[in-house]
């Protein structure tokens, strides 16, 4: 369709924007991000639009101040869908350079949030095993603690798809897998142990740590979001907690019901098993981000690049300027993917910055309050918070050194 035939309506534009917003939301997109995009498609579609998005909602006006329409659309906070964001992505441009009605946009936008999972469950399951795998290597886990890893990766690999069915659970996710997730570390310690018990329970947890969130939640912040970067901000707080809730919980089961585990050092792989484990970790993420398969060589690419940056800043100048390092080669990366392939820059940032996000340090900041250890406790909080303001700089700062400018 030529630009020439392309005409339409203020309300199927209005219609268009309103799906796309809802849309992006429920696939991940961050708040600040999805107000400027839907601004610009307003603009692109000769609209009057302002926006408001929160991670449970998002406001819509359309019109002069005098005769504005309003629109609310209550959304639930969505997981990230890298695949699902490319289709929108594609659609999106397709409409606002006329190469397709807003009407033909809505209809191919209800198709992309209806279509099916880019990997099926059996492979997303096997895909927790694997990132915990990897995950267990990266923080100093042997042979033992990555197969005990394993095994809790996949059992809430396999958690998840019951809380998927069954609504109740999904409300409580984080604290029950965390009680499973220490139980199965605690016992099998019982048979298979001296290992590091809280290595093998962090690897396995690691998914489901809010490193990325609390990441997201001070860029919001940063860029004067405030009320989304609040929101969430509180939600990654809740879920640490929750988290360390329930690996105080599964300790305590594991002592009434098994006896004191067999509590060991690790002994950590050569150095070349940890580029093994970027490589396993990075095709992990690919899959649990739902991201297309010919994305997947872009991911472990930008993957490995951000961590050897990342951890060579680190050695160099230090531990505050290595992550962000890291995230600024993210960044600068990724916007050279977004220019050269048109694809959203989100599709290789998200799975770099997960790998920098202090999730673990949130984790070990819980463990020591709760273990009545205060003054270490807010110490790694402390380091936490720099760690993460590291990444949102290094993100931020790679947004005006290379610009993506918008098909």
């Amino acid at each position: 369709m030529t630009e020439a035939t392309v005409s339409f309506s203020t309300q199927s534009a209005v219609g268009f924007i309103l799906r796309l917003g809802r849309a992006l939301h429920m696939f991940g997109y961050a708040s600040h991000r999805l107000e400027e995009l839907l601004e610009q498609t307003a603009s692109r579609l000769q609209l009057n639009g302002q926006f408001f998005s929160t991670p449970t909602s998002i406001y819509c006006g359309f019109g002069e101040m005098e005769h504005q329409q309003t629109y609310l659309i209550r959304v639930e906070p969505g997981n990230l869908n890298l695949g699902k964001i490319v289709d929108l992505d594609h659609v999106l441009a397709e409409v606002v350079n006329h190469r397709l009605t807003p009407e033909e946009g809505s209809a191919q936008i209800d198709s992309i949030v209806k279509a099916k999972p880019e990997y099926n469950k059996f492979i997303t399951t096997l895909a927790y095993g694997l990132a915990s795998v990897a995950a267990s290597q990266f923080i100093g886990g042997g042979v033992k603690e990555m197969f005990i890893a394993a095994i809790i990766g996949l059992m809430i690999g396999l958690l998840s798809l019951i809380a998927d069915l069954y609504t109740p659970l999904n409300k409580v996710f984080e604290p029950v897998a965390a009680t499973v997730a220490a139980g199965i570390a605690g016992a099998l310690s019982v048979w298979f142990g001296p290992y590091s018990v809280f290595n093998a329970t962090l690897a396995g947890l690691i998914l489901l740590m809010p490193g990325f969130t609390l990441t997201v939640a001070l860029t919001e912040l940063t860029t004067r979001n405030l009320v989304s970067g609040t929101s969430r901000l509180s939600g990654a707080m809740i879920v640490f907690f929750g988290i360390g809730f329930g690996v105080t919980l599964g300790t305590k089961l594991t002592l009434m019901m098994f006896g004191t585990p067999r509590i060991g050092a690790s002994f950590p792989l050569p150095w070349w098993a940890a580029y093994l484990s970027l490589l396993l970790i990075s095709i992990a993420f690919a899959i649990l981000l739902r991201a297309h398969l010919r994305d997947s060589i872009w991911i472990m690419l930008v993957v490995v690049i951000a961590v050897t940056v990342s951890r060579t800043g680190s050695a160099l100048l230090g531990p505050e300027l290595g992550p962000f390092l890291g995230a600024l080669t993210v960044g600068l990366t990724s916007k050279i993917y977004a220019q050269l392939l048109r694809r959203p820059s989100t599709v290789t940032q998200a799975p770099g910055i997960l790998l920098l996000v202090p999730g673990s340090l949130g984790f070990q900041s819980i463990a020591s309050l709760l273990d009545n250890q205060i003054v270490p406790g807010v110490g790694i909080a402390v380091r936490m918070i720099l760690t993460a303001m590291a990444l949102v700089a290094g993100i931020l700062i790679s947004n005006i050194l290379l610009p993506v400018r918008r098909r």
